[in-house]
Formats: C-alpha cells, sequence, structure tokens
C-alpha cells in the first residue's frame, strides 16, 4: 500500500515571531502524519534555519510576507522557505569556531538529504530534503507520552 502524501503552507509575516509559528505548525502536522519523532526535529531544525536565513538576508514576497511549505511524501518531506530574493545567494558557510553565526546552510546541509534554491521571477525558495519515516503504527512516537503497560 503506497504512502498518502500529505502538505502544508503557511503565509507569515516577515518577523523573527514568525520562526516559532513555523516550527510549531510543521510540528504539529508531522506528528499528525505519524512521524518519529527524531525525524520531526530534524525537519523543524531544518525549517527553522531555512527561515530565519531568509529573514536576515532577504527582503519579504510583495506582500510583506515569508511562505514556508511542506509536502511528505515516500518517508520524506520537502520543507521549502519562498521570499522577495536576496543581493547573494544563499550557500553553506564554514565560519570560524569563534563566529556567531553563519552555521544555517551548513546544518540544513548536514541534516538534509539534498537542498537547493529555486528562482522564480522575483521569488527566491530555499528547499530541502528530510527524510521523515512513519511509525509502524502510523502513530508518531512521542518520548514525553509515558509507554502503556500490557
Amino acid at each position: 500500500m503506497g504512502e498518502v502524501s500529505s502538505s502544508s503552507a503557511v503565509l507569515l509575516p516577515y518577523a523573527l515571531s514568525s520562526v516559532a509559528v513555523a516550527r510549531q505548525r510543521i510540528c504539529s502536522d508531522l506528528r499528525q502524519w505519524g512521524v518519529y519523532d527524531t525525524a520531526v526535529d530534524d525537519a523543524v531544525l531544518v525549517v527553522s534555519e531555512l527561515l530565519s536565513n531568509a529573514l536576515r538576508h532577504a527582503h519579504p514576497l510583495p506582500s510583506g510576507q515569508v511562505e514556508v511549505a511542506w509536502h511528505r511524501v515516500d518517508g520524506h518531506v520537502e520543507v521549502a522557505v519562498s521570499d522577495g530574493g536576496a543581493t547573494t545567494e544563499p550557500r553553506a558557510a564554514v565560519p570560524a569556531l569563534s563566529s556567531l553565526g553563519g552555521r544555517g546552510l551548513g546544518i540544513v546541509e548536514f541534516l538534509a538529504e539534498r537542498w537547493g534554491v529555486r528562482y522564480e521571477g522575483e521569488v527566491t525558495t530555499v528547499w530541502a530534503v528530510v527524510a521523515c519515516p512513519q511509525s509502524m503504527n502510523g502513530l508518531a512516537q512521542n518520548s514525553d507520552v509515558p509507554a502503556l503497560q500490557e
């Protein structure tokens, strides 16, 4: 039996507070879709890094917002953040140990199977594909909930 694909997209204000909203939304969806907690954590961190980079380095969409989307199919989730573009191209850096930033896309590169950038007119989308296997029973394995005793 094939896996059903699931997806969500949300337009958020071009503000740092949107990172927490995006993290909560994707976490909720992936848990509802029965993804293992460790994979949920990876996807949440990737969304957080991509959105933080967009807010730090890019312009908002013409609406003044950013779009965060995720699509899950065949044990993977593609997360994507769309913005109004920047003067530089997104790329992973190797910062000095004393640097306070510059590790975001390196983290994405480590956690994702692949990532890249799409340009469509004035919209730039940075995307990443993260492995998100579903638990055997289709329910998320939540470490905060005690296991049922048989």
